[in-house]
Parts: C-alpha cells; structure tokens; sequence
C-alpha cells in the first residue's frame, strides 16, 4: 500500500508524512489532502507485538494520535467496531 501511494504522490507532486514502523496499517490515501490514512485496530495490534495491550493503547493515544506534524499529519480511522 504505501509505494501505491508514493506513486500516486510522485504523479500528483505532492508529499505525504508516514509514520516508521506502521507500513502494515496504512489503509489508504485521502485525495482532497494527501494525508495518509491508518488503521487504529492495525496499529495497536502492531504496538501490541512489543507491549501489552493497555500500554500499547496509551501509547497510540498519547504519542501517536496526540501528536501534530504539519498539515500532513496522518488520520486514523476508527474501525475497531
């Protein structure tokens, strides 16, 4: 998923931010802003691998989703229903 989205970045010369270590979460590309778009469920399974789940969920929360890096900051959607 993400060299599908470089591609479609590199065709559009725009720039997109990616976060290391979530490639597996990336589910898509919003077009109207180029913001990388991530799974939250993807995601704390893969802080899950290094962590239990409660810390892996603080984590995320607090250094992931609470963090802002430009107007490129990636979004999460919420699909752990």
């Amino acid at each position: 998923m993400k060299k599908r989205i470089i591609e479609q970045l590199e065709t559009d010369e725009e720039d997109a931010i990616f976060y290391d270590g979530f490639d597996e979460a990336i589910i898509g590309l919003d077009l109207s802003s180029y913001r990388v778009i991530y799974s939250v469920k993807k995601c704390i399974e893969i802080l899950c691998r290094d962590m239990n789940e409660e810390d892996a969920r603080e984590h995320f929360e607090f250094n992931i989703i609470g963090g802002y890096v430009g107007e490129k900051t990636p979004i999460f959607c919420s699909d752990e229903y």
